[in-house]
């Protein structure tokens, strides 16, 4: 029988972060079984690993939401990553995921587990007008719901998000969308979630990420939409130096979650960092 793990990522509290599931040896599962495995865990993402060569922690990952596989899932790699320095001791990994090769490392502080992930090069561009237009309309939002001096992008670290400032911190928290048509849109354009975002000041920014076309109304955590996010600083121009940004999501659904994000001008490449921590089965 397939033992699945349950973890909080992106948080110490397991009443917070994003729930992932991790199988930490698939080998034998076929696409539908792994389909019908993270169907059955129901949480946003569950990440299936194969040892490829254990001895340097290299494993090939693939990634399933209840309803259909992603290229590339942060929160559940954060996961992976702390359930196998947990039963392995902590150090280097490479992940060979549908998007790219994913280093990651974890360490050990004050007896809790981290982990940080190098995402694959990020790049960023304007949204087209006609998908914007439509995308306000799915979020039930005005173009005058938009904070001007944040252009609206579709930015990418292995999977595409539009990335969009809210005018208010009140209009973040207003999240009532249109689940069918903005999950249609999505899956038209092959956008993964659509990251929505209010910078309290210059290092920490509020989150929230709608996640319709996983069947999920809304992620807690989503460390591919960081990582897309800081390619979306850096493709704008507002990473001159290296920069560190605390990404607060969840903390409108109850569930609180901290993501570290590091951004370098000289690196289309992010690190997305935090911890996890173990849940019931």
């Amino acid at each position: 029988m397939t033992e699945v793990l349950r973890y909080a990522a992106f948080t110490t509290d397991p009443a917070g972060g994003n729930p992932a599931g991790v199988v930490l040896d698939a080998a034998g599962l076929d696409e539908p079984g792994m389909q019908a495995i993270a169907a059955e865990v129901g949480y946003s993402e569950t990440a299936f690993l194969w040892p490829t060569d254990p001895a340097a922690g290299r494993y090939r990952v693939r990634y399933f939401s209840p309803l259909a596989e992603v290229a590339f899932c942060g929160h559940a790699t954060i996961a992976s990553a702390v359930a196998l320095a947990q039963r392995d001791g902590p150090g280097a990994l490479l992940l060979d995921t549908p998007a790219g090769e994913i280093a990651v490392r974890t360490e050990e502080q004050r007896e809790v587990v981290r982990a940080s992930l190098v995402s694959v090069p990020t790049r960023t561009r304007p949204i087209a007008a006609d998908q914007l237009s439509r995308l306000l309309a799915a979020l039930r939002w005005s173009p005058d719901d938009l904070d001007p001096d944040w252009p609206v992008h579709i930015a990418n670290a292995g999977n595409d998000h539009p990335v969009l400032a809210a005018a208010t911190r009140e209009r973040l928290a207003e999240l009532d969308y249109d689940f069918t048509a903005l999950g249609d849109l999505m899956r038209e354009h092959r956008w993964t979630t659509v990251a929505l975002f209010w910078p309290e000041d210059e290092r920490t920014v509020h989150t929230r990420d709608p996640f319709p076309i996983g069947g999920v109304v809304e992620d807690p955590a989503t460390g591919a939409a960081a990582a897309a996010f800081g390619g979306y600083l850096r493709g704008t121009g507002r990473v001159p130096r290296p920069r560190q940004l605390l990404l607060v999501q969840g903390e409108d659904m109850g569930r609180r979650s901290e993501l570290l994000v590091d951004v370098r001008p000289d690196d289309p490449r992010v690190t997305v960092s935090g911890s996890a921590t173990p849940l019931p089965a």
